[in-house]
């Protein structure tokens, strides 16, 4: 399974995604029974992308997160191509819409 950068700041979480092209920051919370039972999906569906870059973020430890990205639930996945959100997931992720999205995203030049 792929890498994952864990974030431990707002300041961390936008430098996150401002240094990779295409990011995907999962905004996570401790207590989430959903957000463990999809971290598995996500990390496989990563490796399908290796060129983009995973970051996972604690919203409970991370406060600033959730006002700073407009986020009311947790689990949340937001893809960033070159600093701008394309793509938003929230609690009952479609994977396979997902990954359709991700491939355009990733053909993108």
């Amino acid at each position: 399974m792929g890498h994952v950068l864990e974030l431990g700041s707002i300041g961390e979480v936008h430098e996150f995604v401002q240094n990779h092209r295409l990011s995907i920051l999962y905004v996570t919370q401790e207590d989430c029974s959903v957000c463990h039972a999809i971290y598995p999906k996500l990390l496989k569906l990563t490796d399908e992308f290796p060129e983009a870059k995973l970051g996972r973020v604690d919203a409970g430890k991370v406060k600033e997160v959730a006002g700073g990205f407009l986020i009311f639930s947790a689990p949340a996945i937001l893809v960033f191509l070159d600093g701008k959100e394309y793509i938003r997931e929230g609690r009952f992720v479609q994977f396979d819409g997902l990954a359709s999205r991700l491939e355009l995203l990733s053909r993108t030049e």
